[in-house]
């Protein structure tokens, strides 16, 4: 019976050391440097299992064994806390940095800018063709009722979420300069200064320029005359959806329409 008890304690000592062992072997494939030799963007889909993502890094190069990436995520990480998203992988990362990655929901982050001088269609354009957004960007707004700047978002973003913020961005700023606006200016309020800022901005892309337009428009609403802006007579013709890609003729300058600054007086609709 000695001996017994000798061999068992035998054969739990070598199992100790063998799983040791095994423990230490895993923990240095988890944490050692991958075989990913350039960057990697990988998109985790919605609900996939450790199992899934494991092979998915796999398949991608991230990292060499599906198996022990699972196994090590499930010993030394947390396979609940896995979020899905787009991710990009640096050269060389670590099975436990790229479940860590994972963990942390830091997606690569996309940009949009929208430069000055878009009509509002045109802007919806662009939100149309960034094929990590989702779903439509619905109704066309206002001319003038989206700010022109550079807007950050997540692939599986939608597209009129991001509309929306822009609307937000443009009305808080509106908001603020109808606050600190001068005096005396011959605008019912902040939508007609959107529409004003607006033939502004197309009439010149030189910022030295804008407040002599600015001026000369001022000074014509004032007296009751027309705009004649350009810019509103070819906006009547393609309604803000393309390029006139001509010169304006007599005949356009003539042809009624409710942006036609040269036949109206006022500002257009907007």
């Amino acid at each position: 019976m000695r001996r017994l008890g000798g061999l068992a304690v035998l054969i739990v000592l070598l199992l100790a050391a063998v799983s040791g062992g095994a423990w230490v072997y895993l923990k240095e494939q988890f944490t050692q440097p991958g075989p990913l030799t350039g960057e990697a963007m990988l998109v985790i889909p919605r609900g996939a299992g450790l199992e899934a993502i494991a092979a998915d890094l796999t398949d991608a190069g991230v990292v060499s064994d599906a198996r022990v990436f699972a196994l090590g995520v499930r010993l030394f990480g947390d396979a609940t806390a896995l979020k899905a998203g787009e991710y990009s992988f640096p050269p060389s990362i670590s099975m436990a940095d790229a479940a860590a990655l994972i963990a942390s929901g830091r997606t690569v982050v996309h940009r949009l800018t929208v430069p000055e001088g878009l009509t509002s269609t045109e802007v919806v354009a662009l939100l149309q063709g960034a094929e990590v957004l989702e779903g439509e960007a619905g109704a066309v707004p206002a001319e003038g009722a989206l700010l022109p700047e550079t807007y950050h978002f997540h692939r599986g973003d939608t597209r009129a979420e991001v509309l929306q913020r822009m609307t937000r961005s443009m009305q808080q700023v509106v908001a603020e300069v109808w606050e600190d606006r001068a005096e005396g200016l011959p605008l019912a309020g902040p939508e007609e200064a959107v529409i004003l800022a607006s033939i502004i901005e197309r009439e010149t892309g030189v910022d030295e320029e804008r407040a002599l337009v600015a001026g000369v428009f001022v000074n014509r609403l004032n007296k009751g005359m027309p705009l004649q802006s350009d810019p509103t007579v070819v906006y009547g013709i393609t309604e803000g959806k393309a390029p006139l890609g001509r010169s304006l003729t007599r005949k356009d300058l003539a042809t009624q329409t409710p942006y036609n600054t040269y036949q109206i007086n006022g500002l257009p609709p907007g």
